[in-house]
């Protein structure tokens, strides 16, 4: 164990118990980001944001040729990305810092009466056990109301889909005065040029528990499992 670590128990909310994982408590004093996190946290908007371009023509025909959705494809893959990345499994909670052993994800899911609520999908290492649960996880957003249909703790990742928009930049509605920790990552519209077909992903982050460099290494990831 991180000698930088001290275990504890997650307390995530009980509607969402599948969300209860351990977290473990950092040492801010012996923690090699103590400068950057001290400095960054007394931002009023201490997030910063990337927009980058990810192939998704292998993703895509992979997910046809199974059967399977294409939007859960590219969510499964970011989700498993993330949780490749220590950085991203960071959150700070009550002004300490955490490191969870998995994070899941926070999807906002479509209605037909043009609203969306958020749906909670456990991660699992395999796709198949992803996607079966998250199906029907997004079926019972689809029929319910309001935007919260379910309850999670901290140890996920917002995500957000616009398929209608082949956007260059993003930025999200945020409340300074609410502590926030927890990245952002934002998929835009699927466009084909000579075959070649692209996707948007908008990626926003906490810099005091994470720089370029840990971006970096979520994109790299994706791009990696994208390519199948």
């Amino acid at each position: 164990m991180n000698k930088n670590l001290n275990p504890t128990a997650s307390d995530g909310d009980d509607t969402a118990k599948s969300f209860v994982d351990q977290k473990q408590e950092v040492d801010l004093n012996n923690w090699h980001r103590k400068d950057h996190f001290e400095f960054f946290t007394q931002f009023e908007e201490p997030f910063f944001g990337v927009t980058v371009s990810i192939d998704c023509t292998l993703a895509y025909k992979n997910a046809k040729e199974q059967g399977n959705s294409f939007f859960l494809y590219y969510l499964y893959c970011a989700l498993k990305a993330a949780n490749s990345v220590e950085a991203f499994k960071y959150r700070i909670i009550e002004k300490k810092v955490f490191l969870f052993d998995q994070i899941h994800a926070s999807a906002t899911v479509s209605r037909p009466d043009e609203t969306f609520g958020f749906a909670y999908m456990n991660y699992h290492k395999e796709a198949k056990q992803f996607n079966e649960e998250a199906i029907t996880v997004m079926e019972q957003v689809r029929q319910s109301k309001g935007l919260h249909p379910s309850k999670s703790g901290e140890n996920v990742i917002h995500f957000s889909a616009l398929p209608w928009l082949n956007f260059t930049s993003l930025s999200h509605a945020r409340s300074f005065s609410f502590p926030d920790s927890i990245p952002k990552i934002s998929f835009g519209k699927m466009i084909e040029q000579n075959g070649v077909k692209t996707m948007s992903v908008s990626i926003h982050v906490h810099h005091g528990l994470m720089d370029g460099y840990h971006v970096g290494l979520f994109v790299d990831k994706f791009q990696l499992l994208m390519n199948g």
